[in-house]
């Protein structure tokens, strides 16, 4: 009777598995004690499969407890996490280390910070509150006049698929925080709240259009758009931010949804 050699495993797989340690930069600042932000930096143990965001969680519990940022569901849909990683927004919880690491074995080292355009707290916690006023000004919800109706309102695939890229926005603000017009004016609406506000708009359920394109046609708008891409670049959904944009746009010049 022979028994099997177990196959020794490869070197891919091995690699995978072996320790290394990661040094975070990480933008800090308590508006208790600190006047201003300050960079500070901390070594952490991770693997290639770890996400960004256990590295977070290592800091917090083992390094410094006074570690502030936003997590909740750590799965890419509450979009709590959102975070400049090396510069760019990103969701934490979906960035992973061996798509960070440096070649050759060199040193890597993830600079963090809190995404911009919205006032800082503590750390990587920013204040929302700006954000979600402009998302609650599009009206995002279902509007509808007239009698209840007697049966389901029943809508087609192509009518649903007018406006499916848009329901997959997760309101993280990774594209809202990327763009030049809002750093420089928080009291433009923003990519986000266009965003949903499109996916009603489009919606033949809706009756509401004409509200909403009524609202975006103001001087904080859709007009304040500079079709940068920054946003589309940035959405952690892939979402065609900037297409949606103009669509609106185009909507209010040709008063046609």
């Amino acid at each position: 009777m022979t028994t099997a050699t177990p196959e020794a495993p490869s070197s891919e797989a091995s690699e995978e598995h072996t320790p290394i340690t990661v040094t975070l930069k990480i933008l800090r600042f308590n508006p208790e004690v600190d006047s201003e932000p300050h960079w500070e930096s901390y070594d952490v143990p991770a693997q290639r499969t770890d996400r960004l965001l256990n590295l977070l969680f290592y800091v917090k519990d083992y390094l410094d407890g006074t570690f502030s940022f936003r997590r909740s569901c750590a799965h890419g849909v509450c979009g709590s996490d959102a975070m400049q990683i090396n510069g760019i927004n990103r969701l934490a919880c979906k960035v992973l280390m061996k798509d960070l690491l440096e070649k050759d074995g060199k040193k890597t080292v993830i600079s963090i910070a809190p995404i911009k355009g919205l006032t800082t707290l503590k750390d990587l916690y920013v204040d929302m509150d700006p954000f979600f006023e402009a998302y609650r000004a599009i009206k995002p919800y279902l509007i509808t006049y007239g009698n209840e109706p007697s049966r389901e309102r029943i809508q087609s695939q192509a009518d649903r698929d007018r406006f499916d890229d848009t329901t997959k926005c997760i309101l993280c603000a990774c594209c809202t925080s990327s763009c030049p017009v809002y750093w420089n004016d928080g009291s433009y609406f923003g990519p986000a709240a266009i965003v949903n506000a499109h996916r009603f708009i489009f919606d033949s359920r809706d009756d509401g259009a004409e509200e909403r394109l009524d609202i975006l046609n103001d001087g904080e708008g859709v007009w304040r758009c500079r079709t940068t891409f920054n946003c589309t670049d940035a959405c952690p959904r892939g979402i065609q931010v900037t297409k949606a944009i103009q669509e609106v746009k185009r909507a209010l010049l040709f008063k046609r949804v």
